[in-house]
């Protein structure tokens, strides 16, 4: 049976959620952008006004405000964003249980089976778009196709507030002319290239033999080949299964440069916290701990190390990620932004050998659990290290409230 599968895309999300709470500045044109004081002065969302303007995400604040010296701008509040994703997933669930996000405003819907209640795939996109600007006050673009990757695509054709079908009959007009660079998964180096094999659109990939594509891509190539003929078979997760976590990590970039290690050391146990907190939270542990680390003159690089055992401690995870960071760094440069992630995770609550003479892991970790008890209780800086209060300026922040991230890969 020929599956039915939407790809739903909210327009311009960040900025049409902060227009619903501020609807005066409606017309104007209106960026989403990070903490300028916290070096966070990025744009995250733009609204069309802004975007026609030549505004692009990505763009430091002052480099868009001389593009648009009239810029609105308005700070992330991701509550808020992940409320109205939310309210958007239960107008999905009408009308199927097979819901699969790819990030916070994206996300496919497998109606298969349904068209004899709801009507055809088109028929639901529409009623989904519809209760989109009555109930939330968004618009989306709706793709429609037998396949997530042709879903998706369709869902980028046309924007705002559109519903594009993609079928056997008419893909190779509408999707094949599109650049190569329009597929899931082309990006720059990749689309770099193809163009060099004088592949530039869809079909010219759809066209060229795959064993050649093998040569030039690997296993890679055989996949792209693949999404390009309409042949990707991945299914759309239901709502209740959950991501396979693989690592758990955050990184900041500073509030001002860190000059030698006591600064690196304060950041690493704020970002250690988080790390552990969050491995607490989802019943694991890990037994690699990484680093990133990248300078003022934004030349970056990572490290990793295993740890003695599987840990969930953020003493262990900060020892490692200093340790790690001591071997590798010489100073040549101030530091800009810092990484902590713990991988290669294992459940907590499997079988180890203890230490018939050192329980002090087991005490900690009681200790944690209390701490994180207090924490969901009082707030986050209810219970924090005397170390945080040297210099609260650089530690002032919640890695997890702060930092929201949400990297969803279509591979599972």
């Amino acid at each position: 049976m020929r599956r039915t599968i939407l790809h739903v895309d909210l327009n311009n999300y960040y900025a049409s959620v902060e227009c619903l709470y501020n609807p005066e500045i409606r017309d104007k044109p209106v960026v989403v952008c990070g903490d300028a004081e916290a070096r966070h002065g990025i744009i995250l969302a733009k609204n069309y006004l802004a975007k026609a303007l030549g505004v692009k995400t990505g763009d430091a604040i002052w480099e868009a405000k001389q593009k648009c010296p009239g810029l609105v701008l308005v700070r992330a509040d991701f509550q808020k964003y992940l409320r109205f994703s939310r309210l958007a997933r239960e107008i999905y669930a009408d009308y199927s249980d097979k819901i699969e996000p790819y990030g916070i405003d994206e996300g496919w819907i497998d109606v298969t089976g349904t068209e004899q209640i709801f009507g055809t795939g088109q028929d639901i996109a529409d009623q989904i778009r519809q209760r989109l600007r009555d109930e939330l006050g968004l618009t989306g673009s709706v793709g429609v196709s037998w396949n997530k990757i042709f879903a998706k695509l369709g869902s980028d054709m046309k924007k705002p507030d559109a519903t594009t079908v993609i079928t056997p009959d008419n893909f190779h007009e509408k999707v094949w002319p599109l650049p190569v660079g329009e597929l899931l998964y082309v990006g720059r180096s990749t689309r770099r290239k193809l163009q060099n094999r004088a592949i530039y659109t869809i079909g010219d990939l759809a066209k060229r033999d795959i064993s050649d594509l093998k040569l030039l891509l690997g296993v890679w190539g055989e996949t792209l080949w693949h999404f390009a003929n309409g042949l990707d078979l991945a299914t759309v997760r239901q709502t209740s299964e959950s991501s396979i976590i693989k690592s758990v990590g955050n990184s900041t970039t500073t509030p001002r440069d860190l000059v030698n290690n006591q600064d690196v050391k304060l950041i690493i146990y704020v970002l250690a916290e988080s790390v552990a907190a969050r491995l607490r939270k989802h019943g694991f542990k890990c037994k690699t701990v990484s680093i990133s680390v990248r300078g003022n003159d934004l030349i970056s690089f990572e490290r990793q190390g295993k740890l003695s055992g599987p840990t969930f401690l953020s003493n262990d995870i900060a020892n490692k990620a200093m340790e790690l960071f001591k071997v590798n760094y010489r100073w040549e440069t101030p530091i800009r932004s810092l990484g902590v992630r713990g991988s290669d995770l294992v459940t907590a609550d499997r079988h180890v050998q203890l230490d018939l003479f050192d329980n002090s892991n087991l005490d900690a970790e009681i200790l944690a659990g209390t701490v994180d008890s207090l924490h969901k209780r009082f707030g986050h800086y209810s219970v924090q290290r005397c170390a945080m209060l040297l210099d609260r300026h650089l530690t002032g922040f919640n890695p997890e409230q702060d930092h929201v991230i949400h990297p969803i890969s279509y591979f599972k």
